[in-house]
């Protein structure tokens, strides 16, 4: 299954590529407002038609699929979360920020998460089947990568804190001038979709706080590889972020650590 997930992921990614790459990108407004391009459809096709073919006795539900009910959803016990381009507004900048988001969810967890980053032709992968494990795949070679720990940090060292340029920012100052009293130094890196948790996965962030609103499918893929990775993804009541538990399929606010040990309780004001 793992293999065919990049797989599936990769080919997705050549579809948007497609697109990408032409003269004129084409929107449209959905009905929530956020943006659609053919290259939002293309991966969509791709992806659901191959899962369909793969794993015909999974459901898929998709950020481009019709509405499908919470009773619908509620019966099923394992199915794939899609996103198939997430960051369309990166997309449309052309800026390269945006991935291809798989995941597999059982009983509410994100257990498999492929998350490609479709410019750069690379990919994070995890699972929490078996022995948890998290990698980065780059040119076919794959590196195994971990969150960080918090005891490794130098004196000195800045608390690295990853979040988005477009989302919550007086929320995320307060709770930046917050950490700024209980660390020397805070380094904020800003950027599009998913590659934000991905960052944490990898040990290049401590801290992505989520301020502002996302749906599911934003979220799954790269959740499943923060936690494989030994990463948390938590509501702000430090619970974990758990998926098809209700009638909206909007998230809480949430927080992406990658030290599940340490007390971030205590350093985090909201």
């Amino acid at each position: 299954m793992f293999e065919q997930i990049i797989q599936i992921a990769e080919e997705a990614g050549r579809a948007i590529l497609e697109v990408y790459k032409g003269s004129k990108i084409e929107v449209e407004t959905k009905s929530d407002s956020s943006p659609l391009t053919q290259a939002d459809l293309a991966a969509h096709r791709v992806i659901v038609a191959r899962l369909a073919e793969l794993y015909p006795e999974i459901p898929v539900l998709s950020e481009e699929s019709d509405s499908i009910s919470l009773e619908q959803r509620r019966a099923w016990s394992r199915y794939f979360l899609v996103d198939p381009l997430d960051g369309t507004k990166e997309f449309i900048q052309r800026n390269g920020e945006f991935t291809v988001n798989i995941a597999l969810i059982d009983q509410g967890k994100a257990i498999v998460g492929v998350v490609h980053v479709p410019v750069q032709g690379t990919s994070y992968f995890g699972t929490q089947l078996d022995k948890p494990a998290a990698w980065f795949i780059e040119n076919g070679h794959r590196k195994e990568i971990h969150a960080r720990s918090m005891q490794t940090r130098q004196e000195g060292d800045p608390l690295v804190v990853v979040a988005s340029r477009r989302h919550g920012a007086d929320a995320l100052e307060h709770l930046l001038d917050g950490l700024r009293t209980r660390f020397k130094q805070v380094e904020l890196t800003n950027m599009g979709s998913s590659l934000k948790l991905c960052l944490v996965a990898a040990g290049k962030a401590d801290l992505y706080p989520r301020l502002a609103p996302t749906s599911e499918w934003d979220t799954a893929a790269a959740q499943a590889i923060v936690e494989a990775a030994g990463g948390r993804v938590l509501d702000l009541d430090f619970q974990p972020l758990l998926y098809n538990q209700k009638d909206s399929l909007l998230n809480p606010e949430f927080l992406v650590v990658g030290d599940r040990q340490y007390d971030w309780q205590k350093h985090l004001l909201f």
